[in-house]
């Protein structure tokens, strides 16, 4: 059998941010960082004073942010104004 030619190594996945870019290039702080699904780009959130994530929304289209908060599981759509929830399989339970 023919040996398979080695896969090439994947680049590593980028680094978290550090905060929202915005701000920062403002001298500003943030409260909470938002991630763009569509392109990745990482604003703050509505709670902050710049509102880049849903400022990114409304001149890209883009519509849904995933929360960057370690505490927070949910995705947001700006579009149709809800949350999107992941959901865990837990295989103890039974339907």
């Amino acid at each position: 059998m023919p040996s398979l030619p080695s896969l090439p190594s994947l680049p590593a996945p980028p680094a978290p941010p550090v905060g929202c870019a915005d701000c920062l290039s403002r001298g500003w702080s943030w409260v909470r960082l938002r991630r763009c699904v569509t392109c990745g780009h990482v604003g703050c959130c509505d709670s902050s004073r710049g509102r880049h994530a849903h400022d990114h929304h409304v001149r890209s289209g883009h519509p849904v942010v995933l929360s960057l908060a370690s505490d927070e599981d949910w995705a947001w759509c700006f579009t149709d104004e809800v949350f999107l929830v992941r959901t865990r399989h837990d295989p103890q339970e039974t339907a």
